[in-house]
């Protein structure tokens, strides 16, 4: 016979949907919350389902936020004439975390993966091209991941910007610090090589 609570398993199983939780995980986040006093549990709980109500995409750039525009498409002190298209929501918190940028940002919600099916019909490719109709922007920043994937959007909308007289540069690469040279790869090395600047 094993021991089975159903209420802890299908909690446990919420958990394990989770990306990066395995089971031990699970099981461990499902007895931290079992062990919260019910006001703490319930906050948690309100907390979840108001985010999921409430957050949704910025009407210019595709971000999350819960209001009409995200904090940096409403912040007048912004460049608008440059625009740094990423892939995803955490990209723009990554950068904002710098406090490097001053720009506008473009979130695709994803890349072009033909083994995943996803085209570039799926992304927030048209809306950023809406977005370069007023003939305010000046450059498109790139700033997908340096994966095949990553790589292969960042080309076809460089590709598809280039009529219309856009600056579309990309992100250098190079070695992390702290990285190891032995350990970097062929392409890593190539593009440290490529942005090398004087010092």
């Amino acid at each position: 016979m094993s021991y089975n609570v159903a209420a802890l398993s299908r909690l446990i199983e919420q958990f394990e949907r989770l990306p990066g939780i395995g089971r031990k995980t699970a099981q461990r986040l499902a007895f931290y919350l079992l062990n919260l006093p019910k006001g703490e549990a319930e906050a948690f709980s309100a907390a979840i389902l108001e985010a999921r109500e409430k957050i949704h995409q910025c009407k210019l750039c595709c971000n999350l936020t819960d209001a009409e525009l995200c904090p940096v498409c409403r912040n007048p002190s912004r460049d608008p004439t440059v625009i740094c298209v990423v892939e995803d929501p955490r990209d723009v918190m990554a950068f904002e975390r710098t406090r490097e940028m001053d720009c506008l940002y473009h979130v695709l919600h994803g890349v072009i993966s033909p083994m995943d099916s996803i085209g570039p019909d799926q992304l927030k490719i048209k809306e950023l091209l809406s977005r370069l109709n007023s003939g305010e922007v000046q450059e498109v920043i790139m700033a997908t991941n340096p994966t095949v994937e990553g790589e292969a959007t960042a080309m076809y909308i460089s590709r598809l910007l280039k009529p219309l007289g856009v600056k579309v540069t990309r992100l250098a690469y190079g070695i992390p610090v702290g990285g190891d040279l032995e350990y970097a790869d062929e392409i890593t090395l190539k593009r440290a090589i490529d942005g090398r600047q004087e010092i």
